[in-house]
């Protein structure tokens, strides 16, 4: 029950923060969403027991989400990647070192990187956002439902034992239809089969995010990334799907120009 009271409040608020919000506002609510996203992920990777990724990390990822669309992003990247390497120096077991620093660098990517996504396919237009997020939302309840209903062979038994084959493809229909369904109806310019073929790819990767963000969490001995979000878990629990969908919704939409 707590999960829907949960999704009944968040959906108008993310509803509106993608089409009501100026770009302030917009900005402020991804910097949270992305830091609280690290903090959690920042938590995980320190079960891993190489130590935690430096805090200076939020700083270094929220540069990325706000510096423009030329070369600076993937320079800050280049520019943390090396930072990281430098600092792991001081790890007490050098051995540690080279994980320390993959495990920041994979972080700063896995999650800035993502949420920047969000910004530039808003920027584009509100409702190819709303689309990305739309492909997981329906997708996660058509799992959902036929998952539990006619739910028999496992997907992926050692990462996520409560996942079938069924599941799968309960989402992966019911993206289709209603995601897919709403990139047509607002936005005119995309063609029936391009909109099938996109919520397909985009709803897959969504699929591959939620079963990743499992892996790390068995990974780490926790079931939740967090309790944040009652019934949900932590806010990477949530956004796990959308953080790879957003990525491949914005390449689509470079690739389309």
């Amino acid at each position: 029950m707590s999960r829907v009271f949960t999704a009944l409040i968040l959906i108008p608020l993310v509803v509106l923060v993608v089409f009501v919000a100026n770009r302030w506002v917009f900005g402020l609510v991804v910097v949270a969403v992305a830091c609280l996203c690290f903090q959690e992920y920042r938590a995980l990777a320190t079960a891993y027991g190489f130590g935690a990724p430096h805090p200076l990390a939020y700083v270094a990822g929220i540069l990325i989400l706000f510096v423009g669309q030329g070369p600076w992003p993937w320079m800050l990247l280049v520019l943390a990647c090396l930072g990281a390497l430098a600092a792991a120096m001081r790890a007490r077991d050098l051995a540690h070192s080279l994980p320390q620093a993959a495990l920041l660098i994979t972080g700063l990517i896995y999650v800035f990187g993502s949420w920047k996504c969000a910004v530039l396919v808003r920027a584009i237009n509100p409702h190819w956002l709303m689309y990305a997020l739309l492909v997981n939302w329906v997708g996660d309840v058509g799992a959902y439902y036929i998952g539990r209903r006619f739910g028999k062979r496992r997907l992926a038994g050692r990462v996520s034992p409560g996942k079938t084959w069924e599941g799968t493809a309960g989402s992966l229909v019911a993206s289709v239809v209603f995601a897919g369904g709403y990139l047509v109806g607002f936005m005119p310019g995309v063609a029936v089969p391009q909109a099938i073929l996109l919520t397909i790819a985009t709803n897959i990767a969504g699929q591959l995010g939620d079963l990743s963000e499992s892996a790390i969490k068995r990974g780490a001995g926790v079931k939740d990334s967090g309790t944040i979000l009652p019934g949900h878990g932590g806010m990477l629990d949530r956004v796990d799907s959308t953080m790879f969908a957003l990525p491949v919704v914005y390449a689509w939409l470079q690739l389309a120009r």
